[in-house]
């Protein structure tokens, strides 16, 4: 089988490229990313040695023309989009979010629509467009985007649901929880907390860390993404998710279990995100139901992991950006 993941440097492509490089049967990854991979700490060393693993540097908004030739070349059977704008202070430059994931997506389906080689196409949406939650979310829990990041996101879900109803595009929607795991950006929360600990300075807490949110371990992701590839129902949408939310604050109190630091003296308590949403929660029984996907990586074992990775390759992250940067 032969797969491709655009958006592919980003972590749970990171993963799911592990795990489908693990699987005998497959004969190609290809991995399209819009950059050149320049610090090699985020690529965990898929695809080291394996010829079966290609990398190609394009933007699926302003190079779909060599990204097209791309998919002609390779001829997939899967294709899993993984690219998109992903954060939740959308409002400054919203307009970038929707070039990136509803209108690449839509001239991206629209150029894969009945070719043969194609076998299904994934899109990994996002638990935010169901907004916040006081109780696990199902695939039927009313929908409530409270960001142009989470609207964008439900338009490229419901432009998909309108192909596969109409025209039979072969698709399925899988929506994740919060992911985190080695060769994750540094402006993610795990990360972040891990290296300025690491490095003696303050972790801002915003809000002080009440919101909660889902976190499971990329693989975990990848194993759920894997699973509705094989056996997920054509047209389906699927939830993948962990039990129990868990505050911003139990995360970085966990860091810093790790590190063995005190949680008051590694914290700043800082202003909350304007407009953030209180809690993300998912109910995934349909996914299990279907294909019998479950998470395997607990909590603290996970956290542990990404740690760890931070702490092997913390001389090589000196000059990353510990900030999101806004970008087509």
């Amino acid at each position: 089988m032969k797969y491709c993941l655009l958006g592919g440097a980003g972590v749970f492509a990171l993963h799911t490229a592990k795990l489908l490089l693990e699987k005998k049967e497959t004969e190609l990854v290809v991995s399209i990313g819009r950059n050149q991979v320049k610090n090699q700490a985020f690529t965990i060393g898929v695809g080291k040695n394996d010829k079966r693993y290609i990398y190609k540097p394009c933007h699926i908004v302003y190079e779909q023309d060599f990204l097209f030739e791309y998919f002609e070349e390779f001829k997939p059977d899967y294709i899993i989009n993984f690219a998109a704008l992903a954060y939740a202070t959308s409002w400054d430059k919203s307009f970038r979010y929707y070039d990136t994931n509803v209108t690449a997506v839509s001239k991206i389906v629209e150029f894969l629509l009945n070719k043969n080689y194609l076998k299904k196409f994934v899109q990994v949406g996002t638990s935010e467009l169901y907004g916040p939650v006081s109780e696990p979310a199902d695939e039927k829990y009313p929908l409530n985007p409270t960001s142009p990041y989470a609207v964008s996101k439900l338009a490229a879900d419901m432009h998909l649901e309108s192909m596969y109803n109409v025209k039979k595009f072969p698709m399925n929607i899988i929506r994740p929880s919060n992911g985190y795991g080695s060769g994750q950006l540094l402006y993610r929360i795990i990360p972040k907390a891990a290296l300025m600990i690491l490095k003696g300075q303050k972790f801002p807490l915003e809000g002080g860390g009440k919101v909660k949110k889902s976190f499971m371990h990329c693989r975990d992701i990848a194993e759920a993404i894997y699973a509705v590839l094989k056996d997920g129902k054509m047209g389906e949408i699927y939830n993948a998710g962990v039990d129990k939310p868990v505050s911003m604050r139990n995360l970085v109190e966990i860091v810093c279990k790790i590190l063995n630091k005190d949680f008051e003296e590694s914290v700043n308590i800082t202003e909350g995100r304007v407009g953030e949403d209180k809690q993300y929660w998912l109910n995934s029984k349909k996914l299990f139901n279907d294909t019998g996907w479950q998470p395997k990586i607990g909590l603290e074992e996970g956290i542990e992991e990404t740690v760890n990775w931070v702490k092997k390759n913390i001389e090589s992250f000196e000059n990353e950006n510990l900030s999101f940067n806004l970008r087509a």
